[in-house]
C-alpha cells in the first residue's frame, strides 16, 4: 500500500540535518544522511542483539559509552556488514571524515549503515558523501535526511511530539528506515530520536529502554532480526531545561513523548512492510504473565500459516490458536476465547455459528485487531504484524538482482 507523508517543515532547536547522493546506491538517490548537534549531545543506544553485527553497530557501540555525541552518519544502500576489516576501515574513515569537517573528535560520530549485506562499502564514496553533508547541513533538512536513509521504503518515516519541561516547550523528533527485516530483540532497523531537551544520561537511557519495549520490541514483519538494528536517542539541550534526571517530576511526561514517537514509527514500519497489504494488531489477554502473553502474540505475528491468512482475510481462527499453541507456554485449549475485528468467533475453545461471516468482513480491513483470552491469569500482551503476501516474496527472492 501507498502511503502519503506530507513532509510539513520540522525544526529541532540545536540540531542540523542533510541528505546527500555521494554514490554507494546505484542510481542517483539520497543515500547517505548527517545528524548535527550543535553541543555536545547527551546519548542512549541500543542495538541488535543478532550475533552477526554489522561494523558500524561495532564502532557505534564503542562510541556511545562515554555518553557524549556530536553527529550520527547514516549510510543507505550497503549495510557494510560481513565485510570484515575493510568494513571497519570504511566506518572508522566515515567518523573521521565528519570528524574533519565539523571539527569535533571522530569519536563523538556514530555511523550506521544499512543495505545489502556482505558487500564491501565503499570508503571513498562514504568519505566523500560525509565531507559533502557536513557542507549542506541545514536546520530545515530533517526531511531529506529521513529520505536519504531509505532503502526498501515506499515513504519516509518520521514522528515528532512538543511537550512542556518546567517552563520550556521541548521536541522529541524520530526519523527512521526500515521496512524488512523486522523482528526485534531490543532494538529494530536504524533510528535516531533527537530533541533539544537537558537530559542525564541515566535519565536518557531508562527514557529510550521503556520505550523501546512498548513499540519496537512489539512489532514484526518477517521473524528476523536484522545485524545493523540501531535505535539513537541524542539530548542537546538547546532548550535550555533544568536538567531532566530519573527523579525528576518530568521524568514521565519525557518518557511519554518519547514512547509515543517510538510507537508511530514503528506503527509505519509495519504499514511499509514490504509488499505489506493488512496491519494485525495482535492481543493476549488472560496469560499466567505478560511475558507469557507477548510471547503467545509473537508466536502468532511470527507464524507463517498466520500471516498467510492475515493476507487473505482469512478468519481462521484454528490457526491462530495452533500458533499460540506453539509459543512454548501454559494454554488451555478448552478456555480460550477468540475475536476478530470485534467480533467473538471462538468461546472456551469452540465455535461460535454464524461469526465467521462478519469476522472475514473485518479482515478485509486495512488494519484488524485479533485478540485472545487465555482465561488463566491476568498477563496481557501485543504486537503489530505484517502480512505475508507474493509481493513480500517475490520481491525479497531477486533482492541482490
Amino acid at each position: 500500500m501507498k502511503l502519503r507523508v506530507r513532509e510539513t517543515p520540522l525544526r529541532v532547536p540545536g540540531f542540523r540535518f542533510a541528505g546527500v547522493a555521494c554514490g554507494i546506491k546505484p542510481s542517483p538517490r539520497l543515500d547517505l544522511a548527517l545528524i548535527y548537534s550543535e553541543r555536545p549531545a547527551t546519548v542512549a543506544a541500543v542495538f541488535t542483539r543478532n550475533r552477526v553485527k554489522a561494523a558500524p553497530v561495532v564502532i557505534a557501540a564503542r562510541h556511545v559509552r562515554k555518553g557524549r555525541a556530536r553527529a550520527v552518519l547514516i549510510n543507505s544502500g550497503n549495510a557494510n556488514a560481513c565485510t570484515g576489516t575493510a568494513g571497519m576501515r570504511a566506518a572508522i574513515a566515515g567518523c573521521r571524515a565528519v570528524g574533519e569537517a565539523l571539527g569535533v573528535s571522530p569519536y563523538d560520530v556514530i555511523p550506521c549503515s544499512t543495505g545489502k549485506i556482505g558487500v564491501l562499502l565503499a570508503e571513498k564514496a562514504l568519505v566523500c558523501g560525509a565531507r559533502q553533508g557536513a557542507q549542506e547541513l541545514a536546520a530545515g533538512g530533517l526531511w531529506r535526511a529521513a529520505r536519504a536513509m531509505m532503502t526498501t521504503d515506499a515513504f519516509p518515516k518520521v514522528a515528532v511530539r512538543r511537550v512542556r519541561v518546567g517552563r520550556r516547550q521541548v521536541t522529541i523528533a524520530g526519523l527512521a528506515k526500515g521496512a524488512g527485516m523486522i523482528a526485534p530483540d531490543l532494538a529494530t532497523l536504524l533510528v535516531c530520536v533527537v530533541t533539544d531537551a537537558t537530559v542525564a544520561g541515566p535519565a536518557l537511557d531508562r527514557f529510550l529502554r521503556a520505550a523501546v519495549a512498548t513499540s519496537f520490541n512489539a512489532i514484526t514483519v518477517d521473524g528476523d532480526t536484522s545485524t545493523n538494528d540501531t535505535v539513537l536517542l541524542l539530548a542537546g539541550g538547546a532548550a535550555g531545561n533544568r536538567t531532566v534526571t530519573a527523579r525528576s517530576p518530568d521524568h514521565l511526561r519525557l518518557t511519554r513523548a518519547v514512547t509515543e514517537v517510538l510507537g508511530e514509527i514503528a506503527r509505519l514500519v509495519v504499514l511499509d512492510g514490504e509488499g505489506s497489504t493488512r496491519v494485525v494488531e495482535i492481543v493476549v489477554r488472560g496469560a499466567r504473565s505478560s511475558a507469557d502473553a507477548r510471547r503467545v502474540a509473537r508466536a502468532m505475528g511470527d507464524s507463517m500459516l498466520c500471516k498467510a491468512a492475515f493476507h487473505g482475510g482469512d478468519p481462521n481462527w484454528g490457526r491462530f490458536v495452533m500458533a499460540a499453541g506453539n509459543a512454548g507456554v501454559p494454554i488451555d485449549q478448552t478456555r480460550v476465547d477468540v475475536t476478530i475485528g470485534g467480533v467473538a468467533v471462538a468461546r472456551r475453545g469452540r465455535p461460535l455459528p454464524g461469526a465467521l461471516g462478519r469476522a472475514r468482513r473485518r479482515m478485509r480491513a486495512r488494519e484488524v485487531t485479533i485478540a485472545l483470552d487465555l482465561h488463566l491469569g491476568r498477563g496481557e500482551g501485543r504486537i503489530l504484524a505484517a502480512d505475508l503476501s507474493v509481493a513480500y516474496v517475490r520481491f525479497n527472492a531477486e533482492y541482490t538482482t
